[in-house]
C-alpha cells in the first residue's frame, strides 16, 4: 500500500482533531483539555468560545492562540472537505488534487492567532530559552502551518521546510524536558515519513536538512503512541500506516481495530479495517 509523505504528514496533524470521543488522557475539568474535546467532536464553534475564556484568563499563554488557530484550520478541513479518505490512498491522488477555495477570513484569524502565539512564545523564551510550554506552543504552530501550506494551497515543498523546522525545535525541547512525549512526534514524523523517501530523494532532503531515519522515526512514535496527551492516538495511526507501508497487515489491524474501539465515532478506522478484509 503505498500512501503519500505529505498526506500521511497532514492524516497525523488533522486526525488530532478529528475523533470523537476524545483521547482518555485529556481531563474533563481543564479548559484546554474540554476545547481539545470539543475540537475532537467537531465542535468547532464551542472550542473557540472555550478558548477565548482560556485565553482571558492565560493572556500570556502561547498555547490558547496556537489552539485557536487549530480549531480554524480544522473547521476550514472541515468545511472543504480536504480530509476525505480517498486523498490518502495513493501518490498520484494526491498530487492532482485540486486546490481548495479558501475563506480568506479564516486564514486571516488563522494567521493571526499564529502571530500572537509566536510572538507569546519568543517573549517567554526570551527570558527562559527552554520553557516546556513555549516551545510546545512553537513545535504545534510549525505542524499548523505546514498543514496550511500542504492541504489548502499545496505548497508542499514549502510545508516541508516547517516539518523540518518542527522536528529540530522538538528536539530542542526534548533535550530540556524529555518526558514532553508529544514532542516525539515531531521528530518521529520528519524522520519516518522522509526516511520511506526513495534513496536519491533521501539524500536531498537531508541536504535540504531534514532528519530522515525511518526506525529512528518508529521508536518516536511509539513514545507517542504511549505516553502521549494531546496526540496520543495519532502517533498510533502513525504506527497503523507503517505497518501497511511495511506489508504488516496484521499489526496495522490490531492498531486500527483499538482505535476503532476508542473512537466509534471516527469512520476512518472502520473504513481502513474494511479495505483490510
Amino acid at each position: 500500500m503505498k500512501l503519500p509523505i505529505v498526506s500521511v504528514l497532514i492524516v497525523f496533524l488533522a486526525q488530532m482533531f478529528w475523533s470523537a470521543p476524545a483521547s482518555p488522557s485529556l481531563s474533563t475539568s481543564d479548559p484546554l483539555d474540554q476545547s481539545y474535546r470539543q475540537m475532537y467532536n467537531l465542535q468547532f464553534r464551542e472550542a473557540h468560545e472555550t478558548l477565548h475564556g482560556y485565553q482571558q484568563a492565560h493572556p500570556d499563554d502561547p498555547f490558547g492562540p496556537a489552539s485557536d488557530a487549530a480549531a480554524y484550520l480544522f473547521s476550514e478541513f472541515d468545511r472543504l472537505n480536504v480530509l476525505q479518505s480517498q486523498l490518502f490512498v495513493d501518490d498520484e491522488a494526491f498530487k492532482d488534487r485540486k486546490r481548495p477555495e479558501a475563506d480568506a477570513g479564516v486564514r486571516q484569524a488563522f494567521e493571526e492567532d499564529l502571530s500572537v502565539s509566536q510572538r507569546q512564545a519568543d517573549a517567554i523564551l526570551e527570558r527562559a530559552p527552554n520553557d516546556r510550554n513555549a516551545l510546545l506552543s512553537k513545535v504545534f504552530d510549525l505542524g499548523l502551518k505546514a498543514d496550511y501550506l500542504s492541504m489548502i494551497e499545496r505548497r508542499d515543498l514549502e510545508a516541508l521546510r516547517y516539518t523540518k523546522d518542527g522536528g529540530q525545535l522538538a528536539e530542542r525541547l526534548l533535550a530540556a524536558a524529555p518526558d514532553c512525549y508529544d514532542a516525539y512526534l515531531a521528530v518521529g514524523v520528519e524522520n519516518y515519513l522522509l526516511g520511506v523517501k526513495p534513496a536519491p530523494e533521501r539524500w536531498l532532503i537531508r541536504l535540504y536538512g531534514a532528519e530522515a531515519d525511518k526506525q529512528r522515526g518508529i521508536q518516536k512514535l511509539q513514545l507517542t503512541a504511549e505516553k502521549g496527551h494531546y496526540l496520543m492516538p495519532f502517533a498510533q495511526l502513525l504506527l497503523a500506516v507503517a505497518a501497511l507501508r511495511d506489508n504488516q497487515r496484521g499489526h496495522a489491524k490490531e492498531l486500527l481495530q483499538s482505535l476503532a474501539q476508542q473512537f466509534p465515532s471516527n469512520p476512518l478506522y472502520q473504513e481502513e479495517l474494511a479495505r483490510l478484509q
